[in-house]
């Protein structure tokens, strides 16, 4: 176990350190590009040093996360010898590492820069103190987007390479278990479960935190509430780490629970934090805004009941025990083409109540907190909305970052011929895992939606400073054509990372079959495969790959807007928003969906393992894996960083369009 353990956190840093010095060139770049930037008077001094500092944070939060998890995963393992209950707290404890690593050196982050600008900014009057402070925090978000962007899309080009790669050869050329130590391809896979959905993820959590905080921060500026505007999102914020912690101290099972048990125990957790936020939010808002602003309190509320919703809808379409998921197990019964379209019509199904959900939460909070009369207010409802979403991140990155601790345990039982009952044991902590990560995009994927709304909010509040009125009707040719553009994007996006990891996965089927043809003894477990090779073709091809998707996300609204001007810019974020969040909804629970149809399968039902409705729901899982695990989850960063990457250069667009 600690053998095996071992090359799974070598290939892991091994990738991070080729990943951070592809980003460390693209900061250089950037720094640059910023300094000419402060130079030609566009942005302040502090903007450069906020986008690293930002930049820095995400990463860092990501990378201890990642090291946890490689180092929780065997004493999962070994946590499940002894019962379900052990290794379950074990691998959430790990979990809960890295959700806790995320919302702290956010909060610090914010606050040394709050410190910093307040101290400068100290001899103007308190409006014109908040604007410049605000204004001058909202770009180290583009930092932590950027380096999201790259560990979301670096890290699932990885993942899902080996992944797949692993799964067609092994599973259904070979006929070999999942995680069998006689496939080359399966170190691989399991050190990209740490790299994307724990690092990628990370990152990504990051960026949607203080995303969201930074944005309504400026909003509550420009609705006229000064100082305690600002203060109650970092207020929010630093109340959901209290009770977060309170939260992690519910998680427990007993022996042979169910999955349903194993849910539950989670879902204490993260029920008792929200109660708890919620009664705490009361007096926070009420004491920082006074009585008269208790509709802002409403509209906390509000974020945190969608994020809730949200979270049922997705647990709904893609855990294995509702009807949607054993619909699309029992189509197997006819090949892996009724997986396909089962799969795929069960996924559009599942865009409906979350988009509905943060329809209503949009208008309610906006309606709350005064918006009918004071257009600046109810924006302010909905970035504060966002944050009593992801008020609770602590505890919800948690149970989303014990999925790959999971899997990885379950990995290493079946690698090193654990007894029956500690692969029994974590599989159940895999299926779960499966449940959670899931619903853990659909809340990211949610939370991003009300983010970057506020940050659409923020941009254009931005432009307004600038001296510079806009017109934003549908009907104004700019706007519409911003839309359209827009709207495609993600579509162009999610075709750059999934033909990235076809390319990626050939090359792994290549060589694993390479492998079982020229090393003897393979099959027969008599020659040892070679893990190395794999891990290192799936490294070079996500840092190549991953270059294309991440410039285009980058370059879009900057190339965009100084072609046509503020309005498109706005049309632009618009569409990508709606595109963005439907697609990626329908791409996280689909992918979902098959992911657990097959381990429907896998449990004796409709034939078991090995059957030929096993090898049809394989096909589905595997085409579902760059759905759920590379492009559905990197939408959301493409959403927010261009958002971001507009707010950084608004000045430069409005000085120089051309239009």
């Amino acid at each position: 176990m600690i053998e095996v353990a071992e090359a799974i956190r070598e290939g892991a840093n091994a990738f991070l350190g080729r990943q951070y010095k592809t980003i460390a060139i693209y900061f250089a770049i950037v720094l640059v590009i910023l300094i000419a930037l402060v130079a030609l008077g566009h942005l302040t001094i502090f903007v450069p040093f906020a986008f690293l500092s930002g930049g820095f944070f995400s990463a860092l939060s990501g990378y201890i996360g990642m090291k946890i998890a490689t180092n929780a995963n065997a004493r999962t393992t070994e946590g499940a010898k002894k019962s379900l209950n052990h290794g379950l707290k074990i691998a959430f404890s790990s979990g809960a590492v890295m959700g806790f690593m995320v919302i702290g050196l956010a909060l610090l982050d914010l606050s040394i820069w709050y410190a910093i600008l307040n101290w400068f900014y100290s001899g103007l009057e308190t409006a014109a103190r908040m604007q410049h402070i605000t204004s001058a925090m909202l770009t180290f978000g583009m930092g932590a987007s950027s380096v999201a962007l790259f560990a979301r899309v670096g890290g699932g080009i990885f993942t899902k390479a080996a992944d797949v790669g692993a799964d067609l050869v092994g599973k259904v050329e070979a006929g070999i278990p999942e995680d069998d130590a006689r496939n080359p391809a399966v170190i691989a896979d399991n050190v990209g479960d740490n790299v994307g959905d724990v690092a990628g993820m990370g990152a990504d959590l990051y960026e949607s935190y203080v995303g969201s905080v930074i944005a309504t921060m400026a909003l509550g500026v420009a609705a006229g509430l000064s100082v305690e505007g600002v203060t109650l999102p970092m207020s929010i914020a630093a109340l959901g780490v209290i009770v977060s912690i309170l939260g992690t101290f519910l998680v427990k099972t007993k022996e042979d629970a169910t999955q349903h048990e194993l849910l539950n125990a989670l879902r204490r957790g993260m029920y008792g934090a929200s109660i708890l936020l919620a009664i705490g939010a009361y007096f926070a808002t009420t004491m920082i805004l006074g009585a008269e602003h208790i509709g802002v309190y409403y509209a906390i509320l509000i974020g945190l009941i969608t994020g809730i919703i949200i979270g049922f809808s997705t647990e709904y379409f893609t855990s294995a025990k509702y009807k949607p998921t054993q619909f699309i197990a029992e189509s197997s019964q006819t090949g892996p083409a009724t997986v396909i379209i089962d799969g795929m019509s069960i996924g559009m199904l599942s865009t409906a109540v979350p988009i509905l959900a943060i329809g209503v939460a949009i208008l309610l909070s906006f309606s709350f907190a005064g918006g009918w009369d004071n257009t600046n207010a109810g924006l302010y409802g909905i970035g504060i909305a966002a944050v009593g979403m992801l008020s609770t991140l602590g505890f919800t990155l948690a149970t989303d970052a014990y999925g790959p601790v999971a899997d990885n345990a379950g990995g290493i039982a079946e690698m090193t011929h654990q007894k029956p009952i500690v692969r029994k044991r974590t599989d159940a902590f895999d299926s779960l895992g499966n449940t959670t990560a899931a619903t853990g995009k659909g809340f990211a994927i949610g939370s991003a939606a009300l983010t970057a709304l506020a940050l659409i909010a923020a941009y254009r509040e931005e432009v307004l400073l600038l001296g510079i009125s806009m017109d934003l009707s549908i009907m104004n040719p700019k706007v519409m054509v911003g839309l359209f553009i827009g709207g495609m994007l993600p579509f162009l996006f999610s075709s750059m990372t999934m033909r990235a990891v076809g390319r990626a996965a050939g090359e792994i089927v290549e060589e694993v079959r390479r492998q079982f043809k020229e090393i003897p003894g393979i099959m027969t477990g008599k020659g040892k495969p070679d893990y190395r090779a794999c891990v290192t073709i799936s490294t070079k091809s996500a840092q190549r790959e991953m270059i294309l998707p991440a410039l285009t996300a980058i370059a879009t609204p900057i190339v965009f807007g100084l072609l046509i001007g503020v309005e498109g810019v706005v049309g632009l974020l618009a569409g990508a928003l709606v595109s963005g969040f439907v697609l990626a909804v329908f791409m996280a629970n689909t992918g979902g969906a098959w992911d657990n149809a097959k381990k429907f399968i896998e449990d004796g039902n409709f034939g078991g393992k090995g059957s030929e409705g096993h090898k049809a729901a394989v096909i589905g899982d595997t085409v579902g894996d760059p759905f759920k695990d590379t492009s559905g989850p990197s939408l959301n960063i493409l959403i927010k960083l261009m958002s971001m990457v507009s707010l950084v250069f608004a000045s430069v667009v409005v000085t120089y369009a051309i239009f």
